[in-house]
């Protein structure tokens, strides 16, 4: 049966359609909006996977190009390992439906949302968590859906749902918004320094939009009529939680006690073992529940703390953000660099400048496009005290690396004011909560301290919620504990004017707009006391680049003297970069844009440049060279490429019958030019430099006439094949 539904959201109908494809999947939909298709299946398993403690939930969002009528680049010619956007897709899928699985689930689950076709004006994204959640739905996969998911844009104070492309480049608000019927479960995005109050409407106006695709789930579900699979968490025995509870009480408070975090981790570890050995002998084979029971009142037990006495396990009330240290130049060959310290959390940040060639290109689904803003962040695992292979970035490295380049990107100069490609990389030294804010504010640093001219600094504090029956705080500047035992990850950053992105995390049922704005404006106190710190070191960027960084300077020429500075294949310009030892880069629009640390050497290429495309005038002066010698007179190369002829009859005021009594091969001749004619071939005169002898008489027009002998050069260099800009060339 296939079933097939409607709904508007904004003015998008978006179409959900099940029965027709991917059948034997457990869960199935076909997402349409315009011409852009995206198909996500749901599958799981009825048993539970042995010998693990976490969901394993498995999210694959994949692109294919012939969605948009291309080929796939590369030797392959077929898709490959996932883009780094399509993984952070995968993971906007993944966030908000991980949290609605039955608690103690380890049945695993694989959601793949594959797009089928691609216009230009519908992304593809949030149809794919739409798909998702309804393929779920549908499913009988244990999951306490549905939700729903949308975009928000805003474009001169109106906000928008689900924007068109055009619209979101326009918009200063770029969020995907994810709810329930009752409350936001997910949010993440960029602003453009737009206030709480701003983003707090912009948010539940997401909300509210989507309650119709809620229903429609809803309906699809009644009509397709699958049975959830039964599943109940496997209890404790009788008398070992309180047992548990007894024994470790006192030791999980005295760990609670200890700030540091590595102290503090050896603690909880010491009491989990004593509580094992004590309660192993009566209740054998239960050591997993005692573990798992141990954990379950160690999480409450650190909870309750936190809301009922406002006693964090660091010893900080709930707004008080963690000490700070800021070095900036902290490593000396960089083009800048910083050091920024908060409590356990470090980062080393560093800006490295380089030229257009160094943008990448990104080959994206729709068009392919240069990117100039590079943010790299990393975690090794030195980082927590762990041990584990390194085999390049996981998908949380992408995400966090994502969100902080978000962060900072609309602080950035225009390419035309500042023509550089710029990389930030965030090394994570130390970690003990929100490294990818450390990464926001140590970034930021760095720029400045490179002399890239931001628009504002930019900082970031992660907020936590622990939320309980009758009670709930709202956390500053949380702890990785804080972030394992809350109830939200909320990461706000901004500039003093307003936030500039936002990733907002719930792993409840929701939360209400009391609590969101709370945490909004915790926030902001928060991120302005982390900026107040960052403007004591650096306020703003320095007022020179980097010794060490290249110095672009940009000429113009017209478009059809492009070819002119490349030369035949290449030549020229690998010629003045020999020369000069600069990076040449040049756009399609003329724009030449030279680097170099040496401003010497910039200067020397800017000239020879301007020589290749200089057009020569009648009565401009040359130190010209001699490159050729005939009878009838030289031939001088006043500019790269360019040269014209010095006739006998130009050099001196008195006949001249050997033009080598005046100068030799290799020679340099000061010379005005007198001639250009139609086709270019330049003319020149060395007596017209030199005093007139007395009673000099100029010869009659005709006596300065073409010489025979000059063989058919026509007192012009003769017509040459090249019109004048090959050192003489072929003649006739």
């Amino acid at each position: 049966m296939i079933i097939r539904e409607s709904v508007k959201i904004g003015d998008k109908t978006v179409t959900l359609e099940t029965g027709r494809i991917a059948k034997q999947a457990q869960g199935s939909v076909l997402v349409t909006c315009g011409e852009t298709v995206v198909l996500v299946t749901a599958c799981g398993t009825m048993e539970a996977r042995p010998g693990i403690d976490f969901l394993p939930l498995s999210v694959d969002y994949v692109e294919k190009t012939y969605a948009a009528g291309r080929i796939p680049g590369g030797f392959f010619k077929r898709e490959g390992r996932l883009r780094d956007d399509e993984i952070l897709v995968s993971r906007l899928i993944d966030r908000p439906c991980r949290p609605l699985f039955p608690d103690g689930y380890r049945n695993e689950i694989q959601v793949v949302a594959t797009v089928l076709s691609v216009d230009k004006n519908n992304p593809s994204d949030v149809l794919g968590m739409i798909g998702a959640s309804c393929a779920l739905h549908i499913s009988p996969i244990p999951w306490d859906g549905p939700i729903a998911s949308l975009r928000v844009g805003r474009v001169d104070g109106k906000f928008i749902a689900n924007p068109t492309y055009e619209e979101t480049e326009k918009g200063d608000i770029n969020i995907v918004v994810s709810a329930t019927r009752t409350a936001i479960v997910m949010v993440e995005g960029e602003c453009g320094e737009i206030s709480e109050a701003d983003f707090a409407d912009a948010i539940f106006f997401g909300k509210d939009a989507v309650q119709g695709v809620i229903d429609l789930q809803d309906r699809m579900r009644e009509a397709v009529g699958q049975a959830k699979w039964s599943f109940k968490k496997v209890e404790a025995p009788a008398g070992l939680i309180d047992r548990v509870k007894a024994v470790s009480q006192q030791g999980i408070k005295e760990a609670c006690s200890i700030r540091d975090k590595g102290a503090r981790y050896l603690k909880f570890k010491e009491v989990k073992k004593q509580t094992v050995a004590a309660l192993a002998p009566e209740f054998v084979g239960q050591e997993s529940f005692i573990k798992e029971e141990y954990e379950e009142h160690r999480y409450n037990v650190m909870r309750e703390q936190v809301v009922y006495e406002g006693q964090r396990v660091d010893g900080r009330d709930l707004t008080t953000v963690r000490p700070i240290s800021i070095e900036v130049g902290f490593l000396p060959r960089t083009h800048g660099s910083t050091l920024f310290t908060r409590g356990e959390t470090q980062a080393i940040c560093v800006a490295t400048l380089g030229t257009s060639r160094d943008e990448q290109r990104i080959d994206g689904l729709v068009e392919e496009n240069w990117k100039r803003f590079l943010l790299h962040y990393n975690f090794p695992p030195f980082s927590v005290g762990e041990v584990k292979p390194m085999r390049g970035p996981g998908r949380r490295e992408i995400g966090h690396g994502h969100l902080a380049e978000r962060a900072l990107a609309r602080m950035l100069p225009t390419k035309e004011e500042f023509p550089y490609t710029i990389r930030l990389v965030s090394e994570i030294t130390e970690s003990n909560g929100s490294s990818s804010m450390a990464t926001v504010c140590g970034g930021a640093l760095a720029m400045m301290d490179a002399g890239i001219p931001i628009k504002a600094p930019v900082a970031g504090v992660a907020m936590g919620l622990i939320m309980l029956s009758d009670k709930y705080a709202v956390l500053t500047d949380i702890l990785g504990d804080e972030d394992h035992l809350g109830d939200m990850d909320f990461k706000v950053c901004g500039t003093e004017k307003g936030i500039t992105a936002i990733q907002m995390d719930i792993k409840i049922s929701g939360l209400t707009r009391e609590v969101v704005e709370k945490a909004l404006s915790q926030a902001k106190a928060g991120r302005l006391h982390v900026l107040s710190k960052m403007n004591e070191t650096l306020s703003t960027h320095r007022a020179d680049l980097s010794q060490h960084a290249p110095r672009i300077t940009q000429v113009k020429v017209k478009p059809d003297q492009i070819r002119t500075v490349i030369g035949p294949g290449g030549k020229m310009i690998k010629a003045i970069v020999d020369q000069t030892g600069c990076s040449i880069d040049i756009d399609d629009d003329g724009t030449v844009s030279i680097a170099s640390p040496d401003s010497e050497s910039v200067l020397k290429a800017i000239e020879i440049i301007k020589n290749l495309t200089m057009t020569p005038e009648v009565g401009e002066t040359y130190k010209a060279k001699v490159v050729r010698i005939e009878p009838y007179g030289a031939f001088l190369e006043f500019a790269p490429g360019k040269d014209g002829l010095l006739h006998v009859s130009e050099v001196d005021y008195t006949r001249v019958e050997n033009i080598e009594d005046y100068m030799q091969m290799g020679s340099e001749v000061d010379v005005k030019i007198i001639e250009v004619d139609r086709e270019g071939r330049v003319r020149f005169s060395r007596k017209a430099l030199l005093p007139k002898p007395e009673g000099y008489v100029e010869p009659p027009a005709g006596d300065r006439g073409p010489r025979r002998d000059d063989r058919g050069g026509g007192g012009r260099g003769g017509p040459r094949r090249d019109g004048g800009g090959g050192r003489g060339g072929p003649r006739r």
